[in-house]
């Protein structure tokens, strides 16, 4: 491969690590944890969890999919035969993940089509639960909503179309035009946001510090959690991505550059979301904490209240602000589902284009639930408990096993070592081994404990209140099954069986 085409296939990788990184969900998470958690203060523990956990474990993800040259079922089967189960259990939490998160790209759809008008009205909240997701009770559903079903046919035609294209062709061509645009969108509408009447208000929420907030434990655990959130750790997404690289590559360098960029995007939409709420809250006489709100309410609620107080062109700015959502959408879901396909392709030695067909489609007949009236309860339920209980769970069990069972920090030192300038050393070792099991150790723990104690309260003491039954199947059962498949999976026979490191030695 010449240095041209090297260089090629390096910036492709980056801006498609980049782009599964600074996701839809970046765009409203961040802005809310923070300020939640001490305004201008959190940025201290942020950095440093970026540095003990977020940077360390990228390193790590890319080693694996570097060293072993495949998708993450592959690489953990070439790391021991026993291990195999965890690259499974990775991808079925993005599988699922896919199927939801493929219908927050179609309501972003939706909506940037709404901005032209501004046809959510001024009851934003009552246009998006009733007039657009006619949303029924949890646990029904209700029938399909024609307006969340339209734009999600696009939203996978969009998708599967760039899979089959293959990686150079479909993914890496679609993320130098997405991330891009993506970016010049996102600045357009934040030096809109922060030259409207009382910014000034909304950023002095989100950077004045509380120096108090950080002597709290709990804030330091919100930092791990929004950077191991929003790096797209443990998804399979970075290990299949570096398994493209070429052999010579710079691992650790690599690494940075998806660490900060993915932070530098964070504080981008922090600046533009504060400033816009710093608009809001002068518009109505209000405070701006009164206006803050946090998850999807922020994108489809008060976002649409901000865009209808702009004094001029709103729908435009309406329609770039929801625009950017798709684009960061559909770079994030074309990164999960190369996983599966990958992984399928691999383990049953069949076609990327039939891998595509079964896995992707698969997973587009699946959304089709959270497109029916009751959707939005079972995307609700599925997001918090996959992530909680998938994903961070599936954090703490990878790097115990790699750096306490396993013992291959040693084997991945030396191979990021070989091939990247910015060496890692002990405090790699001791970041992997000590720091992030402990804090994702207590993580999980508390997160146990809640949600446990909650499910056995007489009162809906559940997750937003949800009925019991309602949870237990649509949250409990949803994480159970993502480790119980990939499990079954492992047993499943490879059409080409992959060599171990016991057996290569």
């Amino acid at each position: 491969m010449s240095m041209r085409e090297q260089w090629g296939t390096r910036a492709g990788f980056i801006l498609a690590a980049v782009g599964s990184a600074v996701g839809l969900g970046n765009i409203w998470r961040f802005p809310a944890t923070a300020f939640e958690n001490g305004g201008g203060a959190f940025f201290i523990p942020y950095l440093f969890a970026l540095l003990t956990a977020g940077i360390p474990l990228l390193i790590l993800e890319f080693t694996i999919g570097h060293k072993y040259r495949g998708s993450a079922p592959l690489s953990y089967a070439k790391m021991g035969k026993k291990s195999e189960w965890i690259g499974w259990w990775m991808v079925v939490v993005s599988f699922i993940i896919s199927t939801y998160y493929s219908v927050i790209i179609a309501w972003a759809m939706s909506y940037s089509i709404f901005s032209f008008n501004l046809e959510w009205g001024s009851d934003t909240a009552g246009f998006l639960t009733g007039d657009y997701l006619q949303a029924t009770d949890p646990g029904q559903f209700g029938g399909l909503v024609p307006g969340v079903l339209i734009p999600l046919i696009i939203v996978w035609l969009v998708t599967l179309g760039v899979l089959f294209r293959g990686v150079k062709k479909g993914i890496e061509m679609a993320n130098r035009i997405f991330i891009p645009t993506l970016v010049v969108i996102f600045i357009i509408i934040v030096i809109r946001a922060v030259t409207l009447p009382g910014a000034a208000a909304g950023l002095q929420a989100f950077f004045e510090p509380d120096f108090n907030a950080i002597t709290s434990g709990g804030v330091w655990v919100a930092a791990y959690g929004q950077i191991f959130f929003s790096l797209s750790i443990a998804f399979a997404i970075m290990i299949t991505y570096s398994s493209y690289l070429p052999k010579k590559s710079d691992i650790t360098n690599n690494a940075f550059i998806t660490g900060f960029s993915n932070s530098s995007f964070e504080l981008l939409a922090g600046i533009g979301i504060f400033g816009a709420l710093g608009f809001m809250a002068t518009q109505a006489g209000t405070s701006v904490d009164e206006v803050v709100d946090g998850g999807i309410g922020l994108a489809f609620i008060v976002l649409p209240q901000i865009i209808n107080e702009f004094p001029a062109l709103s729908g435009l700015f309406g329609f770039l602000f929801f625009a950017s959502l798709v684009l960061a959408g559909l770079s994030s879901l074309i990164s999960i589902t190369e996983t599966y396909v990958k992984g399928i392709s691999e383990k049953l030695g069949i076609s990327r284009a039939k891998a595509v067909t079964f896995g992707g489609g698969l997973a587009a007949v699946i959304s089709l639930v959270y497109a029916t009236r009751g959707g939005i309860n079972f995307l609700d339920a599925a997001d918090y408990f996959i992530n909680q209980f998938g994903v961070a769970l599936l954090g703490l069990v990878e790097v115990v096993t790699i750096a306490w069972f396993m013992r291959k920090l040693n084997d991945f030192q030396q191979h990021a070592n070989s091939v990247s300038d910015i060496r890692v050393g002990v405090w790699w070792k001791i970041c992997l081994g000590i720091i992030t099991p402990l804090v994702l150790g207590y993580m999980m723990f508390d997160l146990f404990r809640q949600n446990l104690l909650k499910l056995f309260e007489t009162d809906n003491g559940n997750y937003e209140g949800y009925p019991d039954m309602f949870i237990l199947l649509n949250g409990w059962l949803v994480a159970a099954l993502a480790l119980i498949i990939g499990v079954i999976f492992m047993f499943i026979r490879w059409k080409n069986k992959p060599e171990t490191d016991e057996e290569a030695s």
